[in-house]
């Protein structure tokens, strides 16, 4: 749990230097988000007149959330002291939770922005959640299991094979994901227009540590994203049951290769497309969720239960 915790800024530190370099600026260091989050972290926490107890409770209770879920997936060994209770069902439960309080923040305070962000984030949740279930339905059908470390240890014995319903079932992940972390085309982290926000919406109240543990629970949950998209597809490097030491932390140089080419593909395909419509995301969604149900279809076909 604590290398997600280290790892997760620096993920977003080298997206957001990719993505300068592409377009020819300069960018700012990997590590500038750390002394971001510091710096929040030291500044006076400034709260509306009315907010109520749950505007000041939900910055923890998300974040605990999330960095639960996070460390439910093995990232680079399977035999994690979580395992046992690293369940797909779960992470979704728990994703989900984090999101339902802060919807409820941003309308506590009654702004309009707020509620804007907060309606849309339960819009966009409303059709992720649905295809996250179809891609966990598809996993479980062919591993008989939800758990993550059985579905790792199945992957990495190599009796899978090529299947298009894993292929359908990984581009679904990738569109759920792209949502749930409000990246581009769904919403621009880094835009300064309020009428286009979604996620940031929600949090435009927030400062102090209170807008350190938001930053930090959105940059746990870019991290467990491309962690589950790598436990799942692509689990190559990843100790297993029995294995050394050396097998652990071999495990964690690759894991650390697999999110640096994640956050290059993401820098890569956010900087070659365009923002989207707010009213176009349900085509988004609405797609990945028909490419999670055929997902499902074809291994229920083909494995014939």
């Amino acid at each position: 749990m604590l290398l997600v915790l280290a790892l997760a800024p620096l993920l977003t530190g080298w997206v957001r230097l990719v993505k300068a370099r592409l377009v020819g600026r300069r960018g700012p260091s990997v590590l500038q988000p750390y002394r971001d989050l510091l710096r929040l972290l030291r500044k006076e926490v400034v709260l509306a007149r009315n907010a109520s107890w749950l505007f000041r409770s939900v910055p923890y209770m998300m974040f605990t959330a999330i960095w639960l879920a996070a460390g439910l997936v093995p990232v680079f060994t399977t035999q994690l002291a979580l395992a046992p209770t690293a369940d797909l069902i779960a992470l979704i439960a728990l994703l989900g939770s984090a999101r339902f309080f802060l919807a409820l923040a941003g309308m506590d305070t009654g702004t309009s922005f707020g509620g804007i962000g907060s309606s849309r984030e339960m819009m966009i949740a409303a059709l992720a959640e649905p295809a996250m279930l179809m891609i966990v339905f598809s996993v479980a059908i062919l591993v008989r299991s939800t758990s993550l470390a059985e579905i790792a240890d199945f992957m990495i014995s190599g009796a899978v094979g090529l299947r298009i319903s894993l292929a359908l079932a990984l581009i679904a992940l990738v569109m759920v994901a792209i949502a749930e972390n409000a990246r581009i085309p769904i919403d621009n982290p880094a835009t300064h227009l309020e009428l286009t926000m979604v996620h940031e919406a929600m949090v435009l109240e927030y400062s102090g540590r209170h807008l350190a543990l938001v930053e930090a629970a959105s940059m746990l949950k870019l991290l467990l994203y491309m962690a589950l998209i790598a436990c799942v597809f692509a689990p190559w490097g990843m100790a297993t049951a029995g294995s050394g030491v050396s097998a652990a932390l071999v495990g964690m140089l690759v894991f650390v290769a697999k999110l640096t080419v994640g956050g290059t593909l993401l820098a890569l395909f956010e900087t070659s497309i365009a923002k989207m419509r707010v009213f176009r995301v349900g085509e988004f969604l609405g797609g990945a969720l028909l490419l999670s149900l055929l997902g499902a279809i074809f291994l229920y076909v083909s494995r014939g239960v």
